[in-house]
């Protein structure tokens, strides 16, 4: 049915006018490959200096005028920076003395802290404590299992350091966010101006956050802190204008009937009732801040980030995956304890003992007995540390299969990776580097007006322009070839074990486990094995690009084969067809707008990998960004990272346009 409607939609026609333009189009591209390199003017290919916007030296002399000599009257940028650190600083210092330094003593030499920093066990309980007001045993049992994890396996100081900022980062952006996404919710033209910023914001590179913060800010936990704010807070925002516009019309009638004012409306009934979707955004708000911290670690974060980075600069693949799997098994116990302390409700509070927990007696208690527990810790070392002669560790043993595997199977390793290289990578590459720009920024047009019209048109060609007269035209190609071939792979694989997902419920139950733990997984720890089996290279920045982008694949076919409407299987199956039959000609056609979601998905995953790429020796934009942070040129670290957010935004305006039009031609919406 759906496959007719296909057919029937190019009117019977397998080649039509359109197929025929593209055709046309791709054999002109081919040939620009077949021609000796370099063969049109030199200018086709990357626009002389002088040509070029100078928006490097602009950005650059704003920013050292911001902070050398902006100022209103007597009060100067700089110190509304120092404020801003200030109010930042000492709740962060208050949480990293409870949890890691402890308070300081007198001063004199020899001298201990005046009060030691929070106990293991009494983190653990009191952890577990406030997982048990959710009612659920099992959550008890992973957040105390969770932290018991990183006790056990050394990791609790690193942890505690990055909990500390955690603590501090989320809140932060989940408030600010909030408070966006309630303007934006009230005026359509604020909402307007920021989804623009927001856009930009989710797809610049993350190190492209920690330059401005870096000059502004120095060197430091607090510039890492608020990096990670920046960089978690626009989930947020859009998560709020969402869940607001998403509550039912008669519960707005309600508010309005009680004669509630607009402050009470909002504070009392709205935002009460779009609770379960504000949570979704408080989720993404602690896994991008446990995401952004092994980047922040280059900037003075500390804590388990800077454990991976370390362990990725030495190659030792043992301590990186255990700093990394520290992270992975932090945010599952963040990101269920959120889920359920934000959904707790009256029937929760019942379950948990008749609202014992609730009690204000009860939790003095139990800090007077985590104070307690800490202040033995003095007497009994093993109490206030986890004793390191009862830690294990799991990284000599990936040393020695990374070493064994390299034994056993360079050979084999090194000749997939020379055929991949030279029959694949090396010829996409080549193709995509003899594209004059012009051609193609005509291609981009014409794709944006034959999917969107004429505005998605100028919108893709304002953005090639833009990176075309910045002079990085050439970089932006090399990165299209990286994110382009490694989404095609990672889509390859992720959706035929997406759709097998989408048939078997027992399949989706242990996939669903392997995916999660893949999103959850810092970037940086993906590129330790891979480095250790291939060195460094762009075959290695591809296979570690896949791996971290081939989740959303899987994700979303598996959810669009799940959700074919019953009726259309029944009538297939009425119609005598077999599930091959019923596959391919229903299933498939009516999953495709999911698909291509996943598809934009993973490209976007792809491109936020392009900077972590970088680092093992790729020549793209990614690169740029890089070099940038490493010398401190905000100039141009921020124009190369408005440039892999202009490759982004293309992507996701093209996509996404792809999937409404498919949707439009499947009859899926009205």
């Amino acid at each position: 049915m759906a496959s007719l409607a296909l057919r029937e939609a190019h009117g019977g026609r397998l080649f039509g006018p359109a197929a025929v333009g593209w055709l046309a189009a791709a054999g002109l591209s081919l040939l620009f490959s077949l021609l000796p390199p370099r063969t049109l003017p030199a200018f086709l290919y990357e626009l002389p200096r002088d040509w070029r916007l100078p928006l490097e030296t602009w950005l650059s002399a704003s920013m050292a005028w911001l902070v050398e000599e902006a100022a209103i009257g007597p009060l100067r940028f700089r110190d509304l920076t120092r404020a801003l650190a200030a109010f930042v600083e000492w709740p962060l210092a208050l949480v990293r003395a409870l949890l890691v330094e402890g308070f300081a003593g007198s001063g004199s030499p020899g001298a201990g802290p005046f009060a030691a920093p929070v106990s293991w066990l009494a983190v653990i309980l009191l952890a577990g404590l406030l997982a048990a007001r959710s009612g659920d045993r099992s959550l008890v049992l992973l957040v105390t299992g969770s932290l018991a994890y990183l006790a056990l396996f050394g990791q609790w100081p690193s942890a505690m350091v990055t909990l500390s900022s955690i603590l501090i980062a989320v809140p932060f952006g989940v408030a600010i966010g909030m408070l966006l996404g309630i303007a934006a919710f009230r005026s359509a033209r604020f909402e307007r101006l920021l989804v623009p910023l927001l856009d930009v914001m989710q797809t610049v590179p993350v190190f492209a956050y920690l330059l401005p913060m870096l000059f502004l800010f120095g060197f430091g936990p607090v510039s890492a802190i608020l990096a990670t704010i920046l960089y978690a807070m626009p989930p947020m925002v859009r998560v709020t204008a969402l869940a607001l516009r998403q509550v039912p019309s008669e519960i707005r009638d309600f508010a309005a009937m009680a004669g509630c004012t607009s402050r009470q409306s909002l504070w009392r009934v709205l935002v009460p009732a779009a609770r379960p979707t504000l949570v979704v955004g408080v989720n993404q708000v602690i896994m991008l801040s446990l995401n952004m911290v092994i980047i922040a670690s280059m900037i003075g974060a500390g804590g388990l980030g800077y454990d991976v980075l370390t362990a990725l600069r030495r190659l030792d693949i043992g301590r990186g995956l255990e700093a990394g799997l520290a992270i992975t098994v932090l945010a599952i116990a963040l990101d269920r304890l959120g889920q359920k302390a934000a959904s707790r409700g009256e029937r929760t509070r019942q379950q948990s003992a008749d609202g014992l927990l609730d009690r204000p007696t009860v939790w003095l208690a139990l800090g007077l007995a985590a104070l307690a527990t800490t202040e033995l810790g003095r007497a009994f070392p093993f109490l206030a540390a986890y004793p390191e002669s009862l830690q294990v560790s799991t990284g000599p043993l990936w040393n020695e299969l990374v070493a064994w595997i390299n034994v056993h199977f360079f050979d084999q390793l090194e000749t997939l990776k020379s055929a991949l290289v030279l029959n694949l990578l090396a010829p996409v590459r080549r193709f995509l580097l003899a594209q004059p720009w012009p051609w193609v920024l005509v291609l981009l047009v014409v794709a944006g007006h034959r999917l969107g019209g004429r505005r998605l048109a100028l919108t893709v060609f304002a953005l090639a322009a833009f990176v075309v007269a910045t002079g990085y035209f050439e970089k932006a190609l090399v990165s299209v070839y990286l994110v382009g071939l490694s989404a095609l792979v990672a889509t390859a694989i992720g959706i035929p074990i997406g759709i097998a997902c989408g048939l078997s419920d027992r399949l989706w139950r242990v996939v669903e486990v392997v995916v999660d733990t893949l999103q959850t997984l810092p970037s940086f720890v993906y590129l330790i094995p891979v480095v250790m089996l291939f060195r460094v290279g762009e075959f290695s920045a591809m296979i570690a690009v896949v791996l971290y982008a081939l989740a959303p694949a899987i994700r979303y076919t598996a959810h669009g084969i799940r959700r074919t409407p019953p009726p259309l299987l029944e009538a297939g199956c009425a119609a005598g067809c077999t599930r091959v039959q019923i596959l391919r000609h229903i299933r498939l056609p009516l999953a495709l707008p999911d698909i291509l979601l996943g598809v934009n998905q993973t490209i976007m995953l792809a491109l936020s990998m392009l900077v972590i790429t970088a680092l093992v020796g790729t020549r793209d934009l990614g690169q740029e960004v890089y070099i940038a942070l490493t010398k401190a040129d905000v100039g141009k670290g921020l124009v190369a990272g408005l440039c892999v957010a202009c490759i982004a935004m293309i992507a996701d305006r093209l996509v996404s346009a792809a999937a409404a039009h498919t949707r439009r031609r499947l009859g899926l919406v009205p």
